[in-house]
Order: C-alpha cells, then sequence, then structure tokens
C-alpha cells in the first residue's frame, strides 16, 4: 500500500490519532438503474468513449498505487455484466462484485460487511462518477494519515438559492462558503461503522451521502474537504452521456515515451509497419524513423506505388505484400487523405465522391482488410483526424466530416475489436506542415506549423502504446525545431514532444 503521509501543517489537529490500516478499499457504488437517462440497462453500463462507464472507473482505481483492493456493488440483476466487464479488463483488484442495498444507506452497510472487521481506508465512489483523477484519489488516502473522515467538493460558480414550498426565495446563502459535493468520500473504517452504529437507532434516519451520516451522528468529527474538478462529472441526466463522452476525449493523459534510441530500437525490431500514405508527410517520417529502430516497413500509396486506399482490391495485395515479405503485420497506419477546400454547393460530384472514398472510405475498407492480420499479432491500426473533427469548418465541410466519422470509428472498433486484443488509436496533431496542407492553404509561418516528425514521433509512441480508443492530441512543444527544419539523430531522441490522451 503507498500512501504519503505527509498532510498541510496549517489544517492538522493537535492532537492526531495513530492510524494504521491494514489496506486501503475502494468501493464503488454501481447501485444506479439508469430511469432518469430513459434506459433499459444501469447507467453505468452505458458506453462512453469505447467502454462501459463503470469499466472506465474501475480502470482510475485499478491504476491508483494507493488502492489495495475494489468492491463493486452493483444493480439488482446485473451481476453477470458487471463481473464480464472486470474479467475481460483484467481488473486484478477487484476482489468482489456483489449486490447492493435498496438504498444508499442499505448500500453502505453491505459494502462494510464486505470489507470486513479490520482497520482500513474504505473509499465510496459512485460509478458513474469515470473521469475521477488519480491526484484526488491520492489527495483523498494522503489525508486519512491525520482526518477519520474526508469528502471531496468543488466550489460553486452559480449563486446558490433556498426556495419554499411555492418556489420563491428565503434565503440566498454566502457563495464563497458553499461547495458541491462529489465523491470519493474517504473515512477510517471505525469512523463510518460508528456513525452507521448510531443511525440505526434513529427511526428517522435517511441521508443522501455517507458524509452525511458522520455528520449528523459524529457531530465532533470534522470532515476534511478535498478539491474535486470540474470533470469528475455525474453521469446522471442524458446530457452528461455526451459531456463525458467529450471529455474523455479532451482530457489529458501522458503516452508513454522511451528513454533512448536502444529502448525503441528493442521495441521496434522484428515488428512490420504498414503504411498508407506513406510517400509524403506523416506517413513518410513515420516511415523513415520506424525503419531507423529497426522495423520492417511497408508504405503504400497513390503516387509512389498506385495503391488507391478506397480499393479493396489495392489494400489487400498492399498487405499480402508485407505478409509474404515478412510473415507478420504488426501495425496498420492510415496517413491518407485529400483535403479539397470550396463551398459544399460549389463543389463537383466528382470532387466530393473523391474526398468521401479517400477520407472515409479507404480508413474502412483497410480496418476491414487489416483485421485478420493484426488479429494474429495482437497489433494495433492507428487513424488519423484534426481539430477541425470537433466542430465543421466553412470551405472544408466534407473533410471535417469524415475526420468526425474516423473518430467514431475508432471508438467503436476499438470496443468491438478488444476481445480480438487488436488495439485501436487515432492521432489528432495540430496544424501540420505538410504538402496537403501546403497544397490547401499556401505558405504559412514556420513557427506556427507542427513538424510532420513531431507527429510521426507521437504516432510510433501509440503503436509501442498500450492504449486504445483513444483520441491522441499531439502538439508543438515550447522552443520546438521550426518545421522546414529536419532535428539531427541527437536533437531527436533529446525531443520533449507533448502529447495528450483524450
Amino acid at each position: 500500500m503507498t500512501q504519503d503521509q505527509t498532510t498541510d501543517p496549517g489544517t492538522t489537529p493537535e492532537h492526531p490519532a495513530p492510524w494504521r490500516p491494514s489496506r486501503t478499499v475502494a468501493v464503488v457504488l454501481a447501485g444506479g438503474t439508469g430511469t432518469r437517462l430513459g434506459l433499459g440497462i444501469p447507467k453505468q453500463l452505458l458506453k462512453i468513449a469505447g467502454k462501459p462507464i463503470i469499466e472506465h472507473t474501475l480502470a482510475v482505481f485499478e491504476g491508483a498505487p494507493e488502492i489495495d483492493e475494489i468492491i463493486v456493488l452493483m444493480a439488482t440483476g446485473h451481476l453477470n455484466e458487471a463481473q464480464q466487464i472486470v474479467s475481460k479488463a483484467g481488473f486484478r483488484k477487484v476482489t468482489k462484485v456483489i449486490e447492493g442495498g435498496d438504498t444508499r444507506n442499505a448500500t453502505t452497510r453491505v459494502a462494510l460487511d464486505a470489507v470486513g472487521d479490520e482497520d482500513c481506508n474504505i473509499l465510496f465512489h459512485d460509478a458513474v462518477r469515470p473521469l475521477l483523477s488519480g491526484r484526488i484519489v491520492r489527495e483523498c488516502v494522503n489525508a486519512l494519515w491525520t482526518y477519520s473522515a474526508v469528502d471531496v467538493a468543488i466550489a460553486s460558480a452559480d449563486t446558490i438559492i433556498q426556495v419554499d414550498e411555492n418556489e420563491c426565495i428565503t434565503d440566498i446563502p454566502v457563495r464563497a462558503t458553499l461547495r458541491r459535493g462529489q465523491t470519493p468520500q474517504a473515512f477510517r473504517s471505525g469512523t463510518i461503522r460508528e456513525a452507521y452504529r448510531r443511525a440505526e437507532g434513529d427511526p428517522n434516519f435517511a441521508a443522501t451521502d455517507d458524509c452525511g451520516v458522520v455528520l449528523r451522528y459524529l457531530p465532533g468529527t470534522p470532515i476534511k474537504v478535498i478539491d474535486g474538478s470540474d470533470e469528475n462529472i455525474k453521469v446522471t441526466h442524458p446530457v452528461d452521456v455526451h459531456l463525458a463522452d467529450k471529455l474523455f476525449q479532451l482530457a489529458a493523459a501522458q503516452v508513454p515515451r522511451l528513454t533512448d534510441h536502444r529502448a525503441y530500437s528493442e521495441e521496434v525490431t522484428g515488428r512490420t509497419i504498414v503504411v498508407f500514405g506513406g510517400s509524403y508527410g506523416i506517413g513518410h517520417d513515420l516511415t523513415e524513423l520506424a525503419r531507423r529502430y529497426g522495423a520492417q516497413v511497408f508504405p503504400f500509396s497513390r503516387s509512389s506505388t498506385g495503391t488507391h486506399v478506397e480499393r479493396p482490391e489495392d489494400v489487400e495485395a498492399a498487405l499480402k505484400t508485407a505478409f509474404d515479405a515478412t510473415g507478420r503485420i504488426d501495425h496498420v497506419v492510415v496517413t491518407a487523405g485529400i483535403l479539397e477546400k470550396g463551398a459544399l454547393t460549389e463543389m463537383d460530384q466528382e470532387t466530393i465522391d473523391r474526398v468521401l472514398q479517400v477520407n472515409f472510405v479507404g480508413p474502412v475498407t483497410v480496418a476491414r482488410q487489416a483485421l485478420p492480420y493484426l488479429q494474429h499479432t495482437k497489433g494495433q491500426l492507428l487513424l488519423y483526424t484534426s481539430s477541425s473533427y470537433t466542430r465543421g469548418r466553412a470551405d472544408y465541410a466534407l473533410y471535417s466530416a469524415t475526420k468526425a466519422a474516423l473518430v467514431n470509428l475508432t471508438q467503436a472498433l476499438s470496443d468491438e475489436w478488444a476481445e480480438l486484443g487488436v488495439r485501436v488509436n487515432i492521432i489528432n496533431p495540430e496544424r501540420t506542415a505538410t504538402p496537403m496542407r501546403t497544397k490547401a492553404f499556401g505558405a504559412e509561418p514556420e513557427h506556427t506549423l507542427l513538424a510532420a516528425e513531431t507527429v510521426a514521433q507521437a504516432s510510433l509512441d501509440v503503436l509501442i502504446s498500450d492504449l486504445t480508443g483513444q483520441v491522441i492530441d499531439v502538439r508543438r512543444p515550447p522552443g520546438e525545431t521550426p518545421a522546414a527544419t529536419v532535428p539531427t539523430q541527437t536533437e531527436r531522441s533529446a525531443s520533449t514532444t507533448t502529447t495528450t490522451v483524450g
């Protein structure tokens, strides 16, 4: 169990009680039925960003070094679905998946029985808050060295009003002292057990959360408040589903980077990579980079090999060429694309068909043809979008639309192919210096564009990672060499490209 025993000296009680917990248990409360979402399944089983909400939530605790054990309290009648999710994802910290109670308080009592009588830390967290950060988990656990009850909350950006039964204002509390509660709520086990023991003797007992039980029945117990985050939303209403999905796309997470040339060579040597669109730009730079590290790379394009990604026979022949030469295909990359500017109503049908075929039908065709090869190696399909996928751009509406479609395709395929062990991700670079961009927009100041080789490096990092279903934003790091200048090998190894996952 990893715990940092440092606390803020300004908030430490004068005589903190010694505390030696045996372990730290995360209790994931998944008893909701999704009635407010109008669903036929519990909302925690709804998929966002390619995975069930509860899987995202469990992954946070699985990856938190402060957490030793996870117990899931699932809605009645849905234990099998939860158990399948745990098994499929390989969550090793989950020790129990059991049914919750009829109410939140009853569920807490079930959880306390499941935890047992040993002194331990317990974190109660809503399963439908999938965007919980590791920072919040860490601060909650750390605070339990000093406090026996911990809540998570954020400041209210809105004025809070109090009303009567006629919906008329009766009071407007001072906003500076108000907070909006979130989860997890963390406790020393003895504290929360004692609070519920006392509550059992109250015929009017009712509470909406566990800190409320401590506040009411152990009034002398300080409850420390940890700063939550705006992203730690609870998926309750239909709009929350869309917000959570978008937040996953935008959430920042570092893509793993290796330390030196030797580390990359050890990872990449012997792998076979097929690049569609490999004659110039990002595809060309990725081809050259991967070859330097020892990969066997097969680039295909319209200009160099006469390969059209929208033609199944061309894609099949390209994949067969790579497989016949090496006996395997580990990664398939699709950088091929075209950008035609102009108002949609002014485009001729031939241009419209070409944009749709190359930018969307092409990746779909490659995905279908590549799956048997990638399934054999447990490999990865890597696609590319652009910042225009988040909002359609005037004068290149079709390009924007196809790039948005590829994001959805990535997330859907990552889900479909998860059981096959095949990963699917998509790179979202900012404005990049490529021949395609120059053709569409003309000459632009070098310092405003991302170097294609920077995107290639980020692409290689994603290919050798365990990520799947992710949109990887690639941005220019501070002080990056101008796009038109190719860095030396030494400079390349020392690069600190910022890549974020959403």
